[in-house]
């Protein structure tokens, strides 16, 4: 058991794992409690798209470099409305913005959106502890002022009965309950924001299992018009849009759990014969519609600097990655191709179908944060639902 500090007696936070680790801090966001599977993220750069992924939703935090809080917070670097991470650890204090785009302290952007955080941990003894022991639930606790810190051991039996990732559902508590359009395209600074689309070639329907902006806002840049459909919307209604292409998001959870809905409506969708392209859950369960089977990971990938071979041409991709679920290579089916490969362990980071015209990967593209390496397969994308449409019967064509 790792207890740092010795003594609670300075601190006014704890974390707690549920081996029995603790480490004590000060408390960040608001104050209060809050549990979820304790996670590290390796990127230097984009906490605020962190936060705010809904890949995170059910996940507390590791920040591994040191300065959060730099760039300070605005309405415009978030990949949903909401933050979806259940809490932050970070080493240091918040550091003060110092960016041209900052509108907010990232304290009270954490106090706005009812987060809660620790701060002063060790995160590199954390983060090498989640290596060796696996990803695991943790428990934050940051005490109001004038409040003593409970006892680790006041605090161990609830966090035992917090329930684990794996085989947890959690794609219907972030998608949109809704149907909508999106036309958004993405920031750039010789426009001083965000565009909106234009001429739009393709129709495409994307399954939200709780997607990040940034791939809306990148499929609309590549000319698609995109209409946003809930995680269980029946593969009738998603055909009845006439859609030149399928998008399957990203999302938090287990996929296996997931798939129990979203399995038959992905087969018959991969029947349709309509181009899919599927991002990290939606990748997880597009494999699973094509026959293979996921499991969790011992730690996950998480951060912008992930090294993935692509094996269709030989060169290497630095990517931006959160998963804590993978497809096990061993279950690929024949029909199936892996086309990508983590340079890390060897995991299966991308698939296209032999026969039909589907594809998926296990990273994010969409960057966001992260480097731009991986943006290609949007375009990818767009040529395969080009090449469908001229291979349609004439009667098929889209007016």
């Amino acid at each position: 058991m790792i207890d740092r500090p010795l003594s609670a007696a300075p601190y006014n936070a704890l974390l707690l794992l549920a081996d029995g680790t603790v480490f004590y801090g000060f408390g960040l966001g608001v104050t209060g409690q809050t549990m979820g599977e304790i996670c590290f993220n390796t990127g230097m750069t984009g906490y605020q798209e962190v936060l705010t992924d809904p890949s995170y939703a059910g996940q507390i935090i590791t920040f591994t470099f040191p300065h959060i809080g730099n760039v300070g917070a605005n309405e415009e670097d978030i990949e949903a409305t909401l933050p979806h991470a259940r809490g932050l650890v970070v080493r240091e204090p918040i550091t003060a913005p110092s960016n041209f785009r900052s509108q907010h302290h990232l304290q009270g952007w954490l106090e706005q959106h009812g987060m809660t955080g620790i701060c002063g941990v060790d995160t590199r003894a954390l983060t090498l502890h989640i290596r060796e022991h696996g990803a695991q639930n943790a428990l934050i606790l940051h005490a109001a002022a004038g409040q003593a810190l409970p006892s680790p051991e006041e605090l161990r039996a609830e966090l035992k009965a917090h329930p684990d990732l794996n085989g947890m559902e959690l794609a219907e508590t972030v998608t949109t309950t809704e149907p909508y359009g999106w036309t958004q395209t993405i920031w750039r600074l010789s426009a001083g924001g965000f565009g909106t689309a234009g001429d739009c070639k393709h129709h495409v329907v994307a399954i939200d299992y709780g997607e990040k902006l940034n791939i809306l806002r990148l499929l609309a840049d590549y000319g698609c018009k995109v209409t946003v459909v809930p995680a269980r919307t029946p593969a009738k209604d998603i055909l009845a849009l006439n859609p030149d292409g399928i998008f399957l998001s990203n999302g938090p959870g287990d996929p296996a759990a997931t798939g129990q809905y979203a399995l038959p409506i992905l087969r018959e969708l991969l029947a349709s014969g309509v181009p899919i392209f599927g991002i990290c859950l939606g990748h997880q369960l597009l494999a699973l519609a094509m026959g293979a089977k996921t499991a969790k990971m011992h730690q996950g990938h998480r951060g912008c600097n992930h090294p993935v071979k692509n094996l269709l041409n030989g060169k290497v991709e630095i990517t931006s990655q959160n998963h804590g679920f993978s497809v096990m290579k061993d279950s690929v089916p024949d029909d199936v191709e892996i086309t990508h490969v983590s340079l890390f362990d060897g995991c299966v980071e991308g698939l296209r179908h032999k026969t039909k015209p589907a594809f998926c990967v296990q990273y994010h593209p969409e960057s966001s944060p992260g480097p731009h390496d991986s943006r290609y397969l949007f375009e990818e994308f767009v040529g395969m639902m080009s090449a469908h449409r001229i291979n349609e019967p004439l009667s098929m064509k889209k007016a």
